[in-house]
């Protein structure tokens, strides 16, 4: 079992920054793929990026490619997302999702955190 823990968001302008974190209990976070998820008002809940267990290997959506980055550290159960030259369009709660490497190859995530909003003026 793994429980996920988001923080970090808020208000914040276009064009400006936030990193938020991913605190994970238990102990498979080393061996479980991350990844985080984003919903917006009124949208369906879409894919972010994702990082696999060691780290050396991440994965984007062409919306955030180059602007946002994923990372993590298995000392301490922790994933991050650094979210950098934020838009307008990049407003919605943001989720964390752990699940094993196998499953999260197609997508599929096991765990899911509460989620936190960011939120993007213009």
């Amino acid at each position: 079992q793994v429980q996920l823990v988001e923080s970090g968001g808020g208000l914040v302008q276009a064009g400006g920054s936030l990193r938020l974190s991913c605190a994970a209990s238990g102990r498979t976070f080393s061996s479980a793929a991350m990844g985080w998820f984003r919903q917006a008002p009124g949208k369906e809940r879409e894919f972010v990026a994702r990082i696999v267990s060691s780290g050396s290997s991440t994965y984007y959506a062409d919306s955030v490619k180059g602007r946002f980055t994923i990372s993590r550290d298995n000392a301490k159960n922790t994933v991050y997302l650094q979210m950098n030259s934020l838009k307008p369009e990049d407003t919605a709660v943001y989720y964390c999702a752990a699940g094993s490497p196998s499953k999260v190859v197609y997508g599929v995530f096991d765990y899911w955190g509460q989620g936190t909003q960011v939120t993007v003026s213009s």
